[in-house]
């Protein structure tokens, strides 16, 4: 496991987390915003995306590297009010890595409370079983191409389902073929069902997309919608 990969890098480190703490507890919140859902199984949906400080990895292909270091400290009530004045019922907790700060699984819980649906983005470096069952888990298994090959959990697979999914970023042939290798090794999909995505700018969809029907492989193809739509930059 390399969840201690990063000692010191940024404000939030591991932390350890504890069942029933108070929902005055705090997290580091680095932006709450309304958008269109880019990735995942969720993708398209108007989504209220709230994005937690630091991470414990350094992949080199990282879009939201502002995240590291910079955050307010709000208590759990105070982010489920934040999310509720968007209006919108689904909600995206992401980062950094969210699974980094230990009141992620009660902040989880505080948005399932309020009545929204919840799903995590998470780097797979991390155990979550102490997430609630009614979050829906995006897990990245990170490529060889990504510089953090070597720090996916594999026990994370016993606790996902058929809503959950796994997420490839495909940089080259190379991270492509690793891809393949892993749904063989551990008979995926079914559960949890598999996303690839390119790597913004160092693939083309249409390259990836030739290799997965070449292979009749049963993943799907995702690219970045919000960067279709918006480009490539903060805040969409």
């Amino acid at each position: 496991m390399n969840s201690g990969r990063m000692p010191g890098a940024g404000p939030v480190g591991v932390e350890r987390y504890r069942y029933g703490a108070s929902r005055h507890a705090t997290v580091l919140v680095n932006e709450i915003y309304a958008s269109l859902q880019g990735e995942g199984p969720e993708q398209g949906f108007p989504t209220v995306l709230l994005r937690l400080t630091g991470c414990n990895l350094r992949c080199n292909y990282c879009d939201s590297t502002f995240s590291f270091f910079k955050g307010e400290r709000m208590a759990l009530d105070e982010v489920a009010a934040s999310v509720a004045t968007r209006g919108i019922r689904r909600v995206l907790v992401t980062g950094g890595e969210p699974m980094a700060q230990a009141g992620t699984p009660d902040l989880c819980r505080a948005l399932l409370e309020n009545g929204h649906d919840v799903s995590i983005e998470t780097n797979g470096s991390f155990s979550l079983d102490a997430l609630p069952s009614d979050v829906l888990k995006v897990v990245d298994v990170k490529t060889p191409g990504s510089g953090e090959g070597d720090s996916f959990e594999q026990e994370i697979l016993q606790g996902l389902n058929h809503r959950d999914a796994l997420k490839f970023v495909c940089n080259d042939r190379a991270d492509y073929d690793f891809t393949k290798a892993f749904m063989a090794r551990y008979h995926l999909p079914g559960p949890p069902q598999v996303l690839i995505s390119p790597a913004w700018g160092r693939i083309e969809p249409q390259e990836l997309a030739a290799w997965i029907l070449e292979d009749k492989l049963d993943a799907r193809l995702q690219v970045q919608l919000h960067k279709v739509l918006w480009g490539d930059k903060r805040g969409v």
